[in-house]
C-alpha cells in the first residue's frame, strides 16, 4: 500500500489592513503622510531658494576686484550697469518678436517684473557684500561658490540709488576677524570719497557666465 501523501500547507498572503476612514488609526496615518509631504515640499523649496541665493552671491563674487577692493562708486556702477540690465537683451528680443496689437508673452511679463522689483529694491535700499572692505573681500575670495551658509561670515552694507555717496553696515559678519573690527556704523567718508577710479573697470562680459545662471531658464 502506497504511503499517503501529507497535504502541503498553503499559506495565504496577509491582507493589508484597511482602516475605517473615521477611525483614530486612519487619522494618524493621514497626518503622518501629510507631514511627510510638507517636509518634502519644504526641502525642495529650501534647496531651490539656496540655489538662487548662491547665484546672486556668485554674481558679487565675480565682481570682486582682481586686486584690492572696489570703491563705492564702482560697486554702484556694477549694480546699475550690469546687475539691473542683465535681462535687457532678452526683454528687447521679446518686444521685437511681439506683433503689433498682441499681448505680452509670459516671458516678457516675468522679465519686466524682475527688473521692476530689483530696481525698486535698489532704490529703497539693497544689502550687498561689502566689496569696499578689505577683510570682507579677503574672506569672500575663499568661498567655494556653493555653500550659502558661508556668506553669513561676510560683512554687508546697504546701499541705495537715491544716495550713492553713502552706505551703512547692515550686517557686521560672523567671522571673528570682522567682529573684532570697527562696530556697525556709517561707512567712513574716506571710503566713499577718496577714490576717483573709472566707474566700471571691467566689461560686462566678465560677468557673463554668472548672469546666465541668474533666475534660471525662463519659459
Amino acid at each position: 500500500m502506497a504511503p499517503s501523501k501529507t497535504p502541503k500547507s498553503t499559506s495565504r498572503p496577509k491582507k493589508e489592513k484597511v482602516f475605517h476612514p473615521d477611525s483614530r488609526k486612519a487619522g494618524q496615518l493621514s497626518r503622518v503622510q501629510l507631514r511627510k509631504a510638507k517636509l518634502a515640499d519644504a526641502a525642495s523649496k529650501r534647496t531651490k531658494k539656496h540655489s538662487a541665493q548662491a547665484d546672486v552671491y556668485g554674481f558679487f563674487y565675480h565682481a570682486i576686484s582682481p586686486e584690492g577692493t572696489l570703491s563705492l562708486e564702482e560697486l554702484h556702477s556694477i549694480i546699475s550697469n550690469v546687475w539691473l540690465t542683465r535681462h535687457d537683451d532678452e526683454l528687447e528680443q521679446e518686444r521685437t518678436a511681439r506683433r503689433k496689437g498682441r499681448p505680452k508673452s509670459t516671458k516678457e511679463l516675468k522679465l519686466e517684473e524682475i527688473k521692476l522689483r530689483e530696481s525698486e529694491q535698489y532704490r529703497t535700499g539693497m544689502d550687498v557684500p561689502d566689496l569696499t572692505h578689505e577683510a570682507t573681500v579677503k574672506l569672500f575670495r575663499k568661498w567655494d561658490q556653493t555653500e550659502v551658509a558661508y556668506i553669513q561670515l561676510l560683512r554687508f552694507i546697504r546701499i541705495s540709488s537715491v544716495d550713492p555717496t553713502s552706505a551703512v553696515i547692515s550686517k557686521q559678519g560672523e567671522h571673528h576677524s570682522l567682529k573684532e573690527s570697527v562696530p556697525p556704523q556709517a561707512i567712513d567718508e574716506a571710503m566713499v570719497t577718496d577714490r576717483d577710479d573709472t566707474l566700471l573697470i571691467e566689461p560686462p562680459s566678465r560677468f557673463a557666465s554668472t548672469m546666465m545662471m541668474m533666475d534660471g531658464p525662463l519659459p
